[in-house]
């Protein structure tokens, strides 16, 4: 045990399940907030956009040049479904597809101009959000967050100035 810690087993099971309980439904409360966010820059990005299709663009912008099985293996999602919104994306003229020079057989997908330029519109809205949400936290507190999100995110124990145990 850290120095520093407290002893777990003086802990009332019931007030450490309720706790956990509160940050479920922070949780669930803050993916609801992140949802709404990619459907209205979904939006934004092309009219009838889907947010599934937001996904798949944001992480082609955000990654590429990539190949299609790193984009499936990324997102989690069946290749066919995949293949179709690359498609889609591609219609659009938002992404486009050259032949992957390590893999004569495979492609590597990026976004075009145009498609960086509407994600870049798309995110402007709310780009400052989280800065202005966070502008009157302490910066202490700032920093402490983004060690236990990484924590919680890697499996890790956080010690109490915020670090992670492995």
């Amino acid at each position: 045990m850290n120095a520093g810690r407290h002893d777990r087993a003086t802990e009332d099971p019931s007030e450490r399940a309720s706790a956990v309980r509160s940050v479920e439904l922070e949780f669930s409360e803050l993916m609801a907030h992140v949802r709404r966010l990619i459907s209205r820059r979904a939006e934004r990005v092309s009219p009838g956009m889907l947010p599934g299709a937001y996904k798949v663009f944001t992480a082609i912008a955000d990654t590429g040049p990539v190949t299609a099985s790193a984009i499936a293996e990324r997102l989690m999602i069946d290749k066919g479904q995949l293949s179709r919104t690359v498609r889609e994306l591609e219609d659009l003229g938002l992404v486009a597809r050259t032949p992957d020079p390590a893999d004569r057989r495979a492609h590597l997908l990026e976004a075009t101009d145009l498609g960086r330029g509407r994600l870049e519109q798309a995110r402007a809205p709310e780009e400052p959000g989280l800065s202005r949400a966070l502008e009157h936290w302490d910066l202490a507190d700032v920093r402490r967050l983004a060690a236990l999100l990484h924590a919680l995110s890697h499996d890790e124990v956080p010690d109490r100035d915020g670090a992670a145990d492995a």
